[in-house]
């Protein structure tokens, strides 16, 4: 999965590890699937959950023992989610899944309301949102065969 901006250049390549536990996906710049551009690591935290728990490594974080940032599900009905700095409690951005409207409904889009703290890059933020989208979508029953670029109109305007 690809996020462009508005010109079509590629920002992020977010690809799907096959043959993993943890659902992990890595994230690179641009258009590269290039080790040497890689971004982070997304995975889930354990292979059973309740709600969609994901820990995120930065590129320079190849132990992975400690996870540099946690996104958390906290309403499966809702698909809202908190991300955190490692594994402290600091809130540095909330994602919410608008309720439906008519119009939104019927066309089958979603909308995200994302608040990101200060000094936080959109950007990061924004491909973490489509990612846990994309993973969370997986995990229920109605996401299986996944349709990975719903969740793509959430960066819309954030790239211009």
């Amino acid at each position: 999965m690809i996020l462009l901006d508005s010109s079509g250049s590629p920002v992020l390549t977010m690809k799907e590890k096959s043959m993993t536990l943890h659902n992990r996906w890595q994230v690179f710049k641009g258009g590269s699937t290039e080790q040497c551009d890689m971004l982070y690591t997304v995975k889930r935290s354990s292979m059973i959950q309740r709600t969609t728990k994901l820990e995120v490594f930065l590129g320079q974080n190849n132990g992975e023992k400690t996870c540099d940032f946690r996104v958390k599900g906290t309403n499966w009905l809702e698909r809202s989610s908190v991300v955190y700095a490692g594994e402290s409690d600091v809130i540095v951005a909330q994602m919410q899944h608008k309720k439906h409207t008519r119009h939104t409904a019927l066309s089958g889009k979603d909308s995200f309301s994302v608040t990101v703290n200060p000094n936080v890059d959109y950007a990061f933020i924004a491909s973490l949102v489509v990612l846990f989208d994309v993973i969370d979508r997986q995990e229920s029953a109605k996401g299986i065969g996944t349709d990975n670029f719903e969740a793509a109109h959430v960066v819309q305007g954030l790239f211009q």
